[in-house]
């Protein structure tokens, strides 16, 4: 059987969206792009594995059904995509979609509860009215039904077909979705980086509280290992809450709890009234949120603050004293992409700032290049906080200058990755790039973390030649003269 040609799934998936654009909103149609391919994903992989069974078994229906109630989810009968692709022409196409997805949700409660809440097939407001609603389903039914979508596993094989086409098709949404997409995405090598530095083992339970679509969370879980590894997260925004299940759910992600809610306000993963405690935490957080919750958090029922309250309009700090406050006592690791405003402003985020490095949980702070994420151009840094420091030092890497220069934003290859990484790892001192500082030079600079006050990477200019600018100055005085003689010439021929 011919190799899986991802680029041409990838462009088959991305041209449905052509049925959506210039009706309905970015926004919207993503929902819908990424539940029709998590559908056809169902169905694929279900219609694959009946054929094997009654195949193995020889046709015996009642062995089949009972192999398939094992599976990792269950796909009722007339709820599956071809059920609904033959009925493509029906007035009622959208109503029919809707009772589908409801009765998937229905067989599948403790993984798939809610994910499709924010889709509505037959929405006037959403698709238009019905004619031209119904017109525009089909189109997608048809898109979808392509042979080239095939998904089945024995067509697919074993890479990840499936999770690379949703991957693609998030980042192609975040590209168009402007300041929003921070949101719900993280560029991927940004998400790469993070899990080389953070360095997950095998069995870690893993975490990000700002979990947006799963990607960063997901691939910091297959750093640590192909399956054994658990993933929590929370995400405040019920939609992207959804695209993150089924971000998991099609990444074969099974070992997963993602809750939906506010982490700040209201943190959902606690056990016994207690935050629960991870192995490695991780966020690309809302960059210096307003009205994150300092009401609330004045009286917060888990200590999570009792270094300071951050200020009321930036949630910057608060973020990380959630994620340090939920990692694991004497081994747990934090990894947070953060603004460079973080590294330096002072009052309470100062304070706060102070008390971490006396604490000795900082461990590194990486400057990366600006324009790396969609949306934003400002630059950003790494922080790296572990409870399990042997010794009392911080690296400083300044990482900004390097990159690809891309048409809409700068590039992270796999080279300017590994030499931020071997830096991280040796942690010592690189001139022009990295610098190894002490407790007592952090506190000389009373705990500002602004990364050239550590990596100088000032370039001395070449010296001036004096009299070679001299010569090359007369040089060109008159071969100056030489040209207004000759334009002079020129215009009194023309008598001006």
């Amino acid at each position: 059987m011919p190799k899986v040609n991802q680029s041409e799934i990838n462009d088959v998936a991305w041209r449905a969206c052509d049925t959506f654009r210039g009706v309905v909103d970015a926004e919207n149609y993503r929902n819908y792009i990424l539940v029709m391919l998590f559908w056809k994903y169902m169905t694929d992989v279900w219609r694959d594995h009946r054929d094997a069974y009654l195949k193995e078994y020889k046709g015996d229906q009642a062995r089949v059904a009972r192999r398939l109630a094992r599976e990792r989810f269950q796909l009722p009968e007339g709820c599956d995509f071809y059920t609904l692709y033959g009925f493509r022409n029906e007035p009622d196409i959208g109503e029919r979609m809707n009772i589908a997805l409801a009765g998937i949700e229905e067989a599948n409660k403790a993984k798939l509860e809610g994910v499709f809440r924010e889709v509505d097939f037959n929405s006037e407001n959403k698709l238009g009215q019905t004619k031209d609603r119904n017109a525009r389903l089909k189109l997608l039914l048809q898109d979808f039904a392509d042979q080239r979508l095939d998904l089945r596993p024995s067509v697919v094989g074993e890479e990840d077909v499936i999770g690379n086409v949703y991957e693609y098709l998030l980042e192609r949404f975040a590209s168009d979705a402007g300041k929003k997409a921070g949101e719900f995405y993280t560029p991927g090598m940004v998400s790469r980086l993070l899990a080389l530095l953070l360095s997950p083992k095998k069995g870690n339970t893993i975490c990000d509280p700002a979990s947006g679509s799963g990607s960063l969370l997901i691939k910091v879980g297959r750093q640590a290992d192909e399956r054994d590894f658990a993933l929590f997260g929370q995400e405040m925004n019920g939609t992207t809450h959804a695209l993150c299940r089924m971000n998991m759910f099609l990444h074969g992600m099974d070992n997963f709890r993602i809750e939906w809610g506010d982490t700040l306000r209201n943190p959902r993963l606690v056990e016994k009234d207690q935050l629960m405690k991870f192995d490695v935490v991780v966020a690309n957080m809302p960059f210096s949120l307003d009205k994150w919750g300092y009401d609330e958090a004045t009286a917060d029922p888990y200590h999570r603050f009792h270094r300071g309250l951050p200020p009321k309009s930036k949630g910057d700090y608060a973020f990380i004293s959630h994620m340090i406050e939920t990692a694991r006592e004497g081994t747990g690791k934090v990894g947070v992409v953060v603004p460079h405003g973080v590294l330096f402003r002072g009052a309470a985020e100062g304070r706060i700032r102070q008390k971490l490095i006396e604490e000795n949980l900082l461990e590194a702070v990486i400057g990366l290049p600006a324009n790396l994420f969609f949306g934003t151009g400002i630059p950003t840094a790494i922080l790296i906080f572990n409870k399990g420091k042997t010794h009392g030092d911080v690296l400083f890497i300044d990482a900004s200058r390097e990159y690809k220069d891309a048409k809409n934003q700068n590039i992270l290859t796999e080279e300017h990755l590994a030499k931020i990484v071997a830096t991280f790892q040796a942690f010592q001192t690189v001139e022009k790039y990295a610098y190894r500082a002490t407790f007592q030079e952090i506190a000389d600079n009373d705990f500002n973390l602004n990364i050239p006050r550590y990596v100088d990477t000032f370039e001395e200019e070449a010296e001036i030649d004096l009299d070679a600018v001299k010569t090359e100055i007369n040089r060109l005085e008159t071969e100056l003269v030489a040209v207004r003689e000759k334009m002079a010439g020129y215009l009194k021929e023309l008598g001006l």
